[in-house]
């Protein structure tokens, strides 16, 4: 058979950058490819030849494309390989792609990818062709002369071989989960299409228990306007708790980092709008979290999918709860007394939602079995943990795992223990959400001072900045700091002269925290120096230069050297400027580091990671306890615990 050899009219460099994917989000673009050419059927399987996977095949029953126009269609990389149209030409359903990058996916996963094209030359005859791409010679594709066939259907078989590896990531267990995330918004739209992975459906449809959608800002690039949308489907089986920056109609181009602490509840989210396609085709969206614009709508995705599953976990246990009264079962009467009561009844809230979803046809039990099943759990943890266990064994026959989940709880700590554990948790949740609206408050951070305010307000909240810091010094020089130091590691050293500052006489040092690691020695330490500025102050090159000289004046002082003390010294504000973020080292696990040698490191952090950070620590807690604070409480809480020290701050629309 006779072949031609046609060269790709792009650059080498940029055909690289499209052959790199992970394993199954290259197989899902191929698959795109099959249903973009109005396949109803995709079948992917994986051929073993005994020792391993050495073949991945990819079928379709679609439309096949015409040998005419293979030449143009496998050589314009960067063009338009496909209709400009939104819609596929026969059954004019949506289009995922048309730039024609997707097929160069298939060398994420090996070197050799052939194609074998059937397509209908005129509306009797079936003809056939093969494509052939190497990897190793990527910008030549050869094509193959056509034959007729007397029979035959149309479509695509792709065929992947020279694997470069045996992917753990395509076992039928793991790929197909993926696939079934990637492609559920399709399959449910058109529900002729089936896609089969080894012999296995992928079929969301019996898997998914709710979808609801979510109007989001708009995007603002620069004064266009991109609108935005939420759809969250909600699955009754295990999921990667994934959010996907989608195009409009819904197809994803993205999985973003996974942050999601919602309870038991699994899901999969697609942020959908025009904006992340326009990123798409100017190869700018594997950086989406660096645009700001798109940052934005993604954390305004991550609060609505977080509000969205904690309002639906206090829907469930209060439609539970009301359930109960209603069938007169529920073992308290009337309104709480007090707040004592009433903390005491939520604790019971939790515990017997959280007991009766485990208990064996609970729900269609008799109302009397039900009513005593209910008395019983109250009588035990209010009375006796160690009847609890009984209980639970004997009269509600909950799982074992679960009976002691609820007894260790209550017989580690008493119910007025949790109910105080509860009400720290809950004065910690209005103190974050007040100091929130101090700090990003436009008139709120004009009006707050820097020492006199909000370093007074942070020193009785060292817990922000990790639980296991304890206060040393507060609004010190550097000498009083060395002298806590030595006190801290028990020294009997005088400290008779002042430290000496790099660049100025005295530093005044705003926090310092420490911590005794108690590991293999008595003397282990942790030190955290803080160095607070005000809200309407950018960190710059002044602030970075003056974290770094008192790092830098701890390093050079010999009385502050020990082999089993570690320093990391902070500079917060709201706001990073370009001097500072360039300074910042490079790497996920980074964290703001702009310096890192021996045991001292320099960070910069901004209020909305601290805040972020400390809100993901308590989220837990506070979707147990279904606690919800809305500004004005938590502006009150911190008014009222810190009066001293916010006169004359006001926060815009304050009533």
């Amino acid at each position: 058979m006779r072949w031609q050899e046609y060269s790709v009219e792009v650059q080498a460099d940029f055909i690289e950058r499209q052959a790199k994917a992970k394993p199954v989000q290259a197989l899902a673009e191929l698959i795109w490819n099959s249903l973009d050419a109005d396949a109803t059927r995709v079948e992917v399987n994986l051929e073993n030849n005994g020792i391993g996977v050495n073949r991945i095949l990819i079928r379709d029953n679609g439309i096949g494309i015409a040998r005419k126009d293979a030449p143009e269609l496998f050589t314009r990389l960067g063009g338009s390989w496909k209709r400009s149209g939104e819609l596929t030409k026969t059954k004019r359903r949506m289009l995922h792609g048309h730039e024609g990058r997707g097929r160069l996916k298939v060398f994420a996963l090996g070197r050799v990818a052939d194609w074998q094209t059937n397509y209908r030359k005129d509306t009797n005859k079936v003809n056939q062709y093969g494509v052939t791409m190497l990897q190793d010679n990527i910008r030549r594709i050869r094509i193959t002369d056509e034959q007729d066939l007397e029979d035959g259907e149309t479509g695509v078989e792709i065929v992947v071989s020279d694997l470069h590896r045996q992917f753990s990531s395509l076992e039928c267990g793991k790929a197909v989960p993926e696939l079934r995330e990637i492609f559920a918004l399709y399959l449910m739209n058109y529900r002729d299409v089936s896609i089969h992975y080894q012999g296995e459906p992928i079929d969301p449809s019996a898997l998914i228990s709710s979808t609801k959608v979510l109007k989001l800002d708009d995007i603002d690039d620069g004064g266009q306007k991109f609108s935005a949308a939420l759809e969250i489907v909600e699955w009754n089986c295990k999921t990667s708790r994934a959010l996907y920056l989608c195009t409009n109609q819904g197809f994803p181009l993205l999985r973003t980092e996974t942050r999601f602490h919602v309870g038991g509840f699994n899901f999969v989210a697609y942020l959908k709008s025009e904006f992340v396609e326009r990123l798409h085709n100017d190869t700018r969206l594997s950086l989406a979290e660096m645009d700001p614009s798109l940052a934005n709508c993604i954390e305004e995705s991550r609060q609505a999918i977080k509000t969205y599953f904690r309002d639906r976990s206090a829907d469930m246990a209060r439609t539970v709860v009301e359930e109960w009264k209603a069938d007169k079962i529920y073992p308290f009467e009337g309104e709480a007394k007090d707040a004592l009561e009433d903390a005491e009844r939520k604790v019971f809230d939790i515990l017997a939602v959280m007991a009766s979803n485990y208990m064996p046809d609970f729900q269609n039990a008799p109302l009397k079995k039900r009513r005593f099943d209910l008395r019983m759990l109250r009588t035990a943890i209010e009375k006796s943990p160690e009847d609890l266990q009984i209980i639970m064994q004997e009269v509600l026959d909950l799982p074992q795992r679960k009976q002691h989940e609820l007894a260790d709880l209550l017989r580690e700590a008493s119910l007025s223990a949790i109910i105080n554990a509860a009400s720290t948790v809950a004065d910690r949740l209005k103190f974050l959400s007040g100091l929130e609206l101090i700090l990003f408050d436009r008139q709120a951070r004009k009006d707050l001072k820097e020492r006199s305010q909000l370093h007074q307000i942070l020193a009785d909240n060292t817990w922000l900045f990790g639980e296991e810091y304890n206060l040393s010094v507060s609004d010190r020089s550097l000498t009083e700091v060395l002298r806590k130091h030595h006190e801290i590691l028990g020294s009997e050293i005088v400290i008779d002269s002042p430290v000496k500052h790099i660049s100025k006489k005295r530093g005044i040092v705003d926090l310092m925290m420490s911590r005794s690691l108690r590991r293999h020695r008595a003397d282990d330490l942790d030190h955290l120096v803080v160095e607070l500025k005000a809200p309407r102050v950018k960190i710059g090159q002044r602030e970075v230069n003056q974290i770094e000289d008192y790092a830098f004046s701890v390093i050079a002082d010999e009385r502050f050297r020990h082999n089993h003390v570690r320093w990391t010294f902070w500079v917060i504000s709201d706001d990073i400027g370009s001097y500072a973020k360039n300074r910042i080292m490079e790497g996920k696990e980074t964290q703001g580091t702009i310096h890192k040698k021996n045991d001292c490191i320099i960070a910069i952090k901004t209020w909305g990671q601290v805040i972020e950070d400390n809100k993901a620590r308590l989220q837990f807690f506070q979707e147990k306890l279904n606690h919800q604070v809305d500004n004005e409480t938590a502006l009150k809480h911190l008014r009222e615990k810190y009066r001293d020290f916010l006169s004359g701050i006001a926060v815009e629309g304050e009533k």
